[in-house]
């Protein structure tokens, strides 16, 4: 039989006042319970706890050194539980993401603020890292959950569709195109077309899009990220395909989104975590957040 935690309660309540009936008492248990418990108690540690006599209980030499070191186990143990309980409540706790550049740059810093206020102390890290890289960060746990968009289906990954995000032209208000409510992919022949370079999985898409409109696709300008792009539209450069989150880039009034159709390319952004490791509360919570502050910038999903 081992030491219970109901045993040690006993014990420190009868050290507390010295009698048996009225630890009892503030026990809510009846007294023979309670001399069971500590009889069991002094069985199991092989001393006497207690010296009794009629008119007091005292401690014994090995009750008195056994007092603190019950005080400081159930100390410890209320500590422990308190912890656990703020764990699970989302006041405490880690949550580490990866993400592509780009997503990492336009969705998670206005995700991870939000979810700082209402979790102001659960720990958010944020990890940059191309797509193909991200899958092994959460597999092997230097990363708790992965955004962004997979071409595959990877081992030892769960995948949960947050949003479908669609390309879409980006122009400036005083272009041709401004009095259309869409764009067709046909549209842009002739047209300056910005885009990011190959090393981007929208560049893909961007040909892919152009393919099956049956139109040569050949770029006036390709850079890496989503901000020099639409600092090219801003300038006049062109009409930008970029994806549908891209709009939380801008700063100028002076640039328009239109949807482009025929064909419609579109494509899933995913959270990923690993398949055999338990999410914590706070990196549940946090998936949460971000699909809803994900979708709030994609209401098509």
């Amino acid at each position: 039989m081992a030491v219970t935690f109901r045993q040690l309660q006993c014990f420190l309540g009868i050290a507390e006042v010295g009698n048996f009936t009225r630890a009892a008492e503030r026990l809510s248990m009846k007294q023979p319970v309670l001399s069971q418990q500590i009889l069991d108690l002094e069985a199991e540690l092989g001393i006497r706890l207690f010296d009794r006599t009629t008119r007091r209980v005292e401690l014994t030499e090995g009750g008195r050194e056994f007092r603190l070191a019950a005080i400081r186990i159930l100390d410890e143990l209320a500590h422990a539980t308190r912890n656990a309980r703020e764990f699970a409540e989302r006041k405490r706790g880690r949550v580490k993401v990866a993400a592509p550049p780009l997503l990492a740059a336009v969705i998670l810093p206005p995700a991870i603020a939000q979810f700082r206020t209402a979790y102001p102390s659960v720990a958010v890290g944020l990890i940059e890292a191309r797509a193909g890289e991200i899958a092994n960060l959460v597999r092997t746990g230097q990363v708790d959950c992965g955004l962004g968009t997979f071409s595959t289906t990877e081992d030892g990954i769960d995948e949960r569709p947050i949003a479908v995000d669609a390309l879409m032209a980006f122009c400036r208000d005083d272009s041709f195109f401004r009095d259309r409510d869409v764009l067709r992919w046909s549209d842009l022949v002739d047209t300056p077309v910005i885009t990011l370079t190959q090393e981007s999985s929208l560049r893909t898409l961007v040909e892919q899009g152009f393919h099956n409109a049956g139109v040569v696709f050949t770029p006036a300008y390709e850079f890496n990220n989503i901000t020099t792009a639409l600092s090219c539209v801003e300038a006049g450069l062109g009409v930008a395909i970029l994806p549908t989150y891209a709009a939380t880039a801008i700063h100028s009034t002076c640039i328009l989104r239109r949807p482009l159709i025929d064909p419609i390319v579109s494509r899933s952004i995913v959270l990923i975590t690993a398949t055999e490791r338990t999410e914590t509360p706070a990196n549940l919570a946090f998936g949460r957040y971000l699909t809803e502050y994900t979708r709030s910038l994609l209401p098509s999903a």
